[in-house]
């Protein structure tokens, strides 16, 4: 299981990579394995600032869908546009070209409240 050490993760499988004022998330290579073959994601919340842990979307596999946490507090400034006709690049490419949305932070200390990869790792027990 891939687990980038220079990433921030959540309790809810999210993946957090920290730009300036903006945040790139994502689920892991963990939950894709999980909920298997994707093949729906959906983020109606673009240009909306949400709270953190307030859902921001859904993910869609063959057998389940599953609400997407906002990990920080902000605005969903981005979507990444090409999961609408390729949703597999959630299972090929979790922590590249299958990230999902882009926010612009409220809260900078909420980020001490996210997990490290070595914590990561211990939730899931890789």
């Amino acid at each position: 299981m891939n687990i980038p050490s220079d990433l921030k993760y959540t309790k809810d499988h999210e993946w957090i990579k920290i730009e300036g004022d903006t945040a790139t998330v994502g689920i892991t290579d963990f939950a894709q394995g999980e909920l298997g073959d994707i093949v729906y994601v959906e983020v109606e919340t673009l240009d909306e600032t949400l709270n953190v842990e307030e859902v921001f979307g859904t993910v869609e596999a063959v057998k389940t869908v599953s609400d997407l946490f906002l990990p920080l507090s902000g605005e969903i400034s981005e979507f990444n546009e090409s999961l609408e006709d390729e949703p597999e690049k959630v299972n090929t490419d979790p922590y590249g070209d299958g990230w999902m949305i882009k926010i612009k932070f409220s809260d900078a200390s909420e980020i001490d409240n996210l997990l490290s990869a070595d914590d990561y790792k211990a939730l899931t027990g890789a």
